[in-house]
């Protein structure tokens, strides 16, 4: 190989690798005034702040339950945890004062489902919403907020 072919390609070798430098440097700048601007533009303002009391209600434990699912054969059962969240510390209250109301509708509610019903995320959703509005049904100083499945197992 002669010495001028050497040369071009260490010329061309060089000038790749200074272009790519370049481009990673171009890059770095963007991607840090980017991410600069996204933070000021997320932080809250002090009096903006929100507690975590005024975004997330009470919280009320259920106890675990199992129940056979409306399959043929009955084999199939599920077992279900859930924690209810609720408007206000008077609703946990009354909650409890209508624990075997609560209980009985929710296990008149689970039963009547199939496993096709639930197995996929929307049917959980709508599950959700279904035991949501029957307890609220039931409820007259405060409301269930949303519903959170803690423990979720069909076999």
């Amino acid at each position: 190989m002669s010495s001028k072919m050497l040369i071009i390609i260490l010329a061309v070798v060089f000038l790749m690798m200074a272009m790519m430098g370049a481009g990673f440097f171009l890059m770095w700048n963007k991607m840090s005034s980017a991410v600069a601007q996204v933070q000021t533009t997320t932080e809250p303002e002090a009096e903006e702040k929100v507690s975590e009391e005024d975004i997330f209600g009470p919280l009320f434990k259920l106890d675990t339950l199992i129940v056979n699912l409306a399959d043929k054969g009955g084999k199939r059962y599920l077992r279900v945890t859930m924690e209810l969240e609720v408007s206000s510390q008077e609703a946990v209250v009354e909650i409890e004062k209508r624990m075997p109301m609560i209980r009985d509708s929710i296990l008149m509610i689970l039963p009547s489902k199939t496993y096709a019903e639930i197995s996929t995320t929307e049917g959980k959703i709508a599950l959700r919403n279904e035991l949501m509005t029957k307890i609220n049904e039931m409820l007259h100083q405060g409301s269930v907020k949303n519903i959170y499945f803690t423990e979720f197992v069909v076999q």
